[in-house]
């Protein structure tokens, strides 16, 4: 049963009333551009993705403003939930070794969070569980916003501060879930 069914004539009356004169839109027909260009090679055809649609997926857009419940007191950790709060313990007693290190230091907040967005994509693509990241401590600009920034991203499983043998209070560890995009 569609909504305009249950209406009275004199309901509808009224909602034309209020709402008076409306022109109809005109509906642009747009057409998809191809997302996959085919290059020959002998006797296959392959399929190639532009470039400019693998930087995009690389470049996924943190929010500045989000402010997550992190716990301030005591070392930086989060667990997303559904992932066992182990995981997180797991993190800080250093049973995780790093297969991809990215270091922040000399970047400003603009390149870090691209460069962030950036290790994101290549552990899909190069099946790193574990990453670390190393942002110092400094003006400590970037201690407070790479939390931020990790919580927000639907790969992050769960992070903590880096033991000391990869950062100390000047690093993150973070567990991420590989999917099978890049299979």
């Amino acid at each position: 049963m569609k909504l305009k069914d249950t209406l009275t004539a004199q309901e509808k009356k009224y909602f034309k009333d209020a709402i008076g004169k409306v022109k109809p839109l005109i509906q642009d027909t747009i057409v998809p551009e191809n997302k996959t260009s085919i290059q020959r090679i002998g006797k296959h055809n392959v399929a190639f993705k532009h470039k400019k649609d693998a930087k995009q997926l690389a470049q996924f857009h943190f929010s500045d403003e989000f402010e997550p419940n992190l716990n301030k007191q005591g070392p930086v950790q989060y667990v997303r939930d559904g992932v066992d709060s182990f995981a997180a313990k797991s993190l800080r007693r250093g049973q995780y070794s790093p297969d991809l290190i990215l270091d922040l230091h000399g970047l400003d907040q603009q390149q870090a969070k691209l460069e962030l967005a950036a290790l994101l994509y290549a552990c899909q693509k190069e099946h790193a569980h574990c990453i670390c990241i190393v942002h110092g401590l400094g003006s400590r600009v970037l201690k407070n916003k790479v939390p931020h920034w990790l919580v927000q991203h639907p790969d992050v499983m769960a992070f903590h501060q880096a033991p000391l043998e990869w950062g100390g209070k000047g690093a993150i560890l973070a567990l991420i879930e590989l999917n099978d995009k890049f299979n």
